[in-house]
Order: structure tokens, then sequence, then C-alpha cells
């Protein structure tokens, strides 16, 4: 079989990775138009001793461009992780310093204890926060009351599909929603709530409100049930290597090398075509063209839309109509004694009200405190959400990290050194009709059983999620095949 994967992302490597491991003699060839692998995943280390004027030359920064963990809960990232031999160098995150907080008014509240799966649980909690009023927490204790809406968890039935921030409001009460939930999602999916897909995003939510009339009562039956024990065989939720993400990019690039996949970076893909005949594949490149079997497509929504435009219209549209929203991450490193305030947490997230360009801040090297040596901070700000504009210049954005550093924790001292990581519509954005969109997909897919899709654009955006649609892919194109996974 000859398979042909067009994008080098996370989601792409993976399904080069399983298409070789349950079909040795597969010929794989992987192309990427970037000049490096890894997508989104991109790990700067900088030596101590690389930055001008400092003498020691004991560790060095640990900088993030894009994701700076994953996932542990979904097993997907562990497990590749395990084949590659990283399973003992997975760390978890600082279990002594959890604190997470929020701006509120300008000031930074202390997240209250007792969250499960984003849902309050700690009523004590609650009443003792200061990030909502009294009569905010009154109307959140209206969810043990309501009745649940007469809408399925697929988002079909009465009402259709709703948007997240219209069932948390409808739930919990919009205060709760604006000050707790709205910036915790808005770290995850950099999206407007309003319109985010509840069916899309987090299914599980409606299955609480279905399941037990509350979503409080449902998410401490789920706590009471997993008894507060942490992921099997996992010391965090969240997992990185110890010298970055870029480590399973590495492992993976080795690994695929040593099995002859022919690996092809500044390769650009203009255009994909369909050999009725011969049922198979044409993907036109600058220089030649690539005939094969099977094809995954493994770049984001929009490209693979535009890739497959001259063939099916129909399923172009679709793929094109996925919204996607830009962001950039900017790396801040300082002495500690140039912080007027201790970073006694992993850091603090900010609401849309809060009328803040940036969306988040990570408190990087109390998070994982082998990220800066010792005596130095690392601190990382997110900035980018969907429909909200911001300086496209790497110089803006550091001046706009600096400000933001400045007014929330008084620092004004200039860092020691700074990294800007743009990435230009990289958060797919499941908003409102995503589940539609998907279906469509689904159904023109069918035509065509040697194509399949990956990466993060379709039922999850997290790095396990784009490694099993990875996986998932080859399985697909893999059963024209008749292969095994």
């Amino acid at each position: 079989m000859k398979l042909t994967i067009i994008g080098g992302g996370i989601a792409g490597l993976s399904a080069a990775y399983y298409a070789k491991k349950n079909a040795a003699d597969a010929q794989v060839t992987l192309i990427e138009t970037a000049n490096r692998w890894g997508g989104k995943i991109t790990t700067d280390r900088v030596a101590f001793d690389s930055i001008p004027n400092h003498l020691r030359d004991d560790g060095q920064f640990i900088i993030e461009g894009g994701p700076d963990t994953f996932l542990a809960t979904k097993p997907w990232g562990v497990a590749l992780c395990k084949e590659l031999g990283l399973g003992e160098r997975l760390q978890g995150t600082n279990p002594n310093k959890k604190n997470t907080y929020v701006l509120n008014k300008g000031r930074l509240l202390p997240l209250p204890d007792g969250l499960a799966m984003m849902i309050p649980t700690n009523v004590q909690a609650i009443l003792k926060s200061r990030l909502v009023s009294w009569f905010g927490k009154a109307r959140m204790g209206l969810d043990f009351l309501l009745p649940a809406k007469n809408v399925n968890p697929d988002g079909t039935g009465a009402g259709g599909d709703e948007s997240l921030g219209a069932f948390v409001s409808r739930r919990l009460g919009r205060e709760a929603y604006e000050n707790l939930i709205e910036p915790l999602m808005s770290g995850i999916y950099a999206g407007d709530g309003d319109q985010l897909s509840l069916a899309s995003t987090f299914p599980y939510l409606r299955d609480l409100e279905i399941k037990y009339g509350s979503l409080a009562r449902g998410a401490l039956q789920m706590r009471a049930q997993s008894n507060g024990k942490a992921v099997q065989g996992s010391r965090s939720a969240f997992l990185t290597p110890t010298t970055g993400l870029a480590e399973i990019v590495e492992a993976l690039i080795e690994h695929l090398s040593s099995h002859n996949v022919d690996l092809r970076l500044n390769t650009h893909a203009i255009r994909i075509t369909r050999n009725l005949q011969l049922e198979t594949w044409n993907v036109e490149l600058d220089t030649q063209t690539l005939e094969s079997d099977s094809l995954i497509l493994a770049t984001p929504a929009y490209i693979s839309g535009g890739l497959l435009a001259s063939f099916d219209p129909e399923l172009a549209s679709a793929l094109q109509s996925i919204p996607y929203a830009s962001t950039a991450t900017v790396s801040l490193a300082y002495r500690l004694s140039d912080i007027p305030r201790e970073l006694d947490g992993y850091g603090y997230v900010i609401p849309r009200r809060e009328g803040r360009k940036a969306l988040a801040c990570t408190w990087t090297s109390t998070k994982f405190p082998h990220r800066a040596p010792d005596g130095y901070a690392l601190i990382r700000v997110f900035v980018g959400r969907a429909g909200q504009d911001f300086p496209w210049d790497e110089n803006k954005l550091l001046e706009l990290a600096k400000e933001e550093v400045k007014l929330t924790s008084g620092i004004t001292a200039e860092p020691i050194l700074s990294r800007v990581f743009l990435w230009d519509k990289a958060m797919p954005q499941y908003n409102l009709g995503h589940p539609d969109i998907l279906k469509r997909i689904d159904a023109a897919l069918e035509k065509y059983p040697g194509l399949a899709l990956a990466g993060n654009g379709y039922r999850g955006i997290g790095i396990p999620d784009c490694i099993h649609s990875g996986e998932e892919a080859v399985k697909r194109v893999c059963k024209l095949e008749g292969l095994k996974v």
C-alpha cells in the first residue's frame, strides 16, 4: 500500500507512526510545507550561558511556543509516549503550588476549590469566593431545582444544539458563567462561549443535566465515583516531557526515519485529484505528482478544503466552513528578585468582560519548576480570542505582554529573555452548527474509503485528540487494504 499523509503536525506524525506500526510494508510518504516538524508543537530550549551578560551555565529555559502540556485523562498521549520510550520522562504539574486565579476588576482572586469538570461542587468554597456576588451564588443554587431541558446529548431534539454560554447561564446563572466558566473555557478554545457548540465542546455537561437533573449533583456523583484518584499510572492530570513537548516530535521523527518513512519538509501540496480508473490519489507537488492508494489530510480544515476543491466542492465547502481564530504566546523570563509578588500558583485566566487583550497568563516556572533555572521565573502570556483583534506584530505583542504582567503582577523590570510565537488561524472554533458540519463531512467521505482527515479541526483540539485522530485515520484508510489496525 502506498499512503501519502499531508501535514507534519502531531496528527500527521501520529498517522505515519500508526501506519508503519500496523502495516510495516506500507510505503508511507509524509509531507510538510514548513521547514520543521511538529506543527503547533515547538519548544525553544535556551541554555542559561547563551543569555548575554550572564555568567552562570547551570540550567536552561524550556519555552513552549504552542501547547505546553497534554491531558493525561485522555489515554492516547500517554500511550504514544510510552511506546516511544518517553514514559519515564513525563513530568506532572507542581503539586505544592496549585493555585489558579481569575482576574476580576483588575484583582487576582483565587478560583474556588472543588471545581469538577469546570462545575463548582464545593458549596463552602463558593460561598467564600469573591468572584460571584451573593445574588449570583443564590442563582447558582437553583441548579439543584431547575428541570432538565428536553434536548438529547448530541444536540438534537427540542431546541437543538445550545451554546456553551446559554447552557451554563441557564443552569448556573450568567454571573457564574462570565466570572467562573467563561475564562476557563477561553483558556482551552480561545473562543466565544456564546457561539461555541455545547455538543461539540463539553457534551458531558448535557449528560449531567439529563442523567442527574443538575450539573452540581452530577459532578459531585462523578467525583465520588472517582474517589479523588489521579489518572491511573500518572502523577498528575497534565503531563509533559522533561525538556518540552518537542521530545515527542523528535522521538516520532527518529522512529519514522528508522522505519523508512519518506519524510519531506518544505514540500507544498498544490492540488489533489482522483484517478477513478485506478482508484488512486494524485497529489500534485511543486516538482512532481505523487500517486498513492490512500490519502490522509492532517492539515487545518480550510487547507484540506482547498486541496479537495477540484473534485468535491461540497466536501471542500463543508471543510472551509469551520472558522479558526488566530492566537499568540509571549514568554518572558525574569529574575525572581525583579518580581514583586510571589508566583504561588499556575497563573490566572482573564474573563472576556475584563476587556484585556490577553486571555490568560501562566506562571510557567511554578507550574513546571524544571523549566527555568533556580532564581529565575518564566511567565507566558496568551493573546487572541475569537472575534477579538490584536496586533499581528511581534514587537507590539511583546509590549502587550509586558504591560499585562506590569498591570497584574507589578513587574516593571525588563525581561532578560523573551520569545514571541504567532499562530495565524490556528484554533478551530466548534461553533453552533459544528455537529452538522461534521455530518456533512462524514457523508461526503463515504464516497472515498481511501481518504481520511486528521487534526484538531473536528472532534478535539488537544494533543491526545490529535494523536487519536491520526490513529483513527489510519484505521479508515487501511480498511480498504484489508489491514487490521
